[in-house]
């Protein structure tokens, strides 16, 4: 199945299969399963999330889609406009990723927080290493 791009500023109520729909605005992307279950999946945008990349070909999706809430549990990335499955995940395997994703959130917010700390904070910070 080929899919392609389509921007919107708010999600159709109604999803067509092979469209990938992306609200630059509100950094959210939706589709339809590519398994053809009709479950919608939404993808939040981010530098914490999901990422688009628009080419002549077709649109990727990066990181893979792992519907585990989805009866399916369908698990594929969208490369170029085209569907590669992915293995199926186990339990574990899908609890292990999803602390993964939040370790990869906190470590991106703390440097951010630690990049925005002005020169006395940052040296207090590194005075209390030492002491905790």
């Amino acid at each position: 199945m080929k899919i392609k791009l389509q921007k919107v500023h708010y999600m159709p109520k109604q999803l067509e299969s092979g469209v990938l729909y992306v609200s630059y605005e509100f950094g959210t992307a939706a589709h339809l399963c590519a398994c053809g279950c009709g479950a919608k999946i939404r993808t939040p945008l981010g530098p914490t999330e999901w990422s688009i990349e628009e080419t002549s070909e077709g649109p990727s999706l990066w990181p893979s889609i792992g519907n585990w809430q989805q009866v399916c549990k369908s698990h594929y990335v969208i490369d170029h406009g085209e569907i590669l499955w992915a293995d199926r995940w186990s339990d574990k395997q899908i609890a292990a990723g999803r602390k993964q994703e939040q370790m990869r959130r906190e470590a991106y917010y703390e440097a951010m927080h630690i990049n925005r700390e002005g020169v006395l904070a940052k040296l207090l910070r590194w005075i209390k290493h030492f002491f905790i």
